[in-house]
């Protein structure tokens, strides 16, 4: 055995590199996590911004067809609170699954546990 006569001092030196190596890892990849979450947030958020400009611009002239074609059997006040409450549940549908997107993001990375872990393993073996 080429290590049988390393001293306890060089063990331990070991052991302790050992452990800064593993929670350097552990930090690395806690930061790509973080970072590809962020990255999704950012594509919901994209997301959710074009939908809501989309749905304007296009409920704009949609609506103003609805009115008229509405008035033609009803008052036009009526005409226009129909279209209006039709165009207040899609926004609410829109905002939904946005939210439903927003909370699908991590805030915190997989990796925490595992730091924790390591942290008390390096803990146990200074007793």
């Amino acid at each position: 055995m080429p290590n049988a006569d390393r001293s306890i001092s060089t063990v331990l030196h070991d052991i302790v590199g050992n452990v800064q190596d593993i929670i350097r890892s552990e930090v690395r990849l806690a930061k790509t996590e973080v970072t590809e979450e962020l990255g999704k947030l950012g594509h919901a958020s994209i997301l959710l911004g074009v939908g809501a400009l989309l749905l304007t611009f296009s409920a704009l002239f949609l609506l103003l067809a609805i009115v008229y074609a509405l008035s033609v059997v009803l008052p036009a006040w009526a005409a226009a609170l129909i279209v209006g409450g039709g165009v207040g549940a899609i926004a609410a549908l829109c905002c939904g699954l946005g939210l439903k997107k927003f909370k699908a993001v991590r805030a915190a990375p997989k990796t925490t546990a595992s730091v924790k872990e390591n942290v008390e393993w390096a803990k146990q073996l200074t007793r």
